[in-house]
């Protein structure tokens, strides 16, 4: 499979990570909501590798959606965590949401560019074992910088 330059080309990090008791907050912005939710995807994969050792190589697309905003978030970090967990075990770099709908219905499709995860050549971090709804907060105010926040079990 071969990829364009701006499909190799990956976003600026505009994400951290925050101590939680045994756990750990992921912080992500943007100047729309849906690049924070980007962030935030991106975020969870490189609480788990470092990000710079994931060459893109192949593309998946995932699909979420849920009844609010936060439901949609998690739902959407979900299908991320599951395409890592489930063989070829899909470690990504770059995230592209395709269709973010948050009017009537909240619906994300997304494409995620990266490798297989491999011992070796990707650095073990942390294993993510779920996403929680524990102090999901979202700042979504007109005119100011979108944030996400969402609590993950480590």
């Amino acid at each position: 499979m071969s990829f364009t330059a701006e499909e190799l080309e990956l976003a600026p990090k505009k994400y951290e990570y925050l101590d939680h008791t045994a756990d750990v907050q992921l912080h992500s912005w943007g100047d729309t909501l849906k690049e924070a939710f980007e962030q935030c995807g991106i975020s969870m994969f490189g609480y788990m590798t470092e990000l710079e050792s994931i060459e893109i190589k192949q593309c998946e697309e995932i699909e979420a959606t849920g009844d609010d905003l936060e439901g949609l978030l998690f739902h959407f970090l979900d299908e991320l965590l599951f395409l890592f967990s489930c063989d070829p075990f899909l470690i990504c770099s770059k995230l592209v949401i395709t269709q973010f709908e948050t009017g009537e219905e909240f619906r994300i499709k997304c494409k995620c560019y990266g490798e297989e995860f491999q011992i070796g050549k990707h650095p073990q971090g942390t294993e993510v074992k779920a996403i929680t709804y524990s102090a999901m907060h979202i700042v979504n105010e007109p005119d100011k910088r979108k944030e996400l926040f969402v609590i993950i079990d480590i």
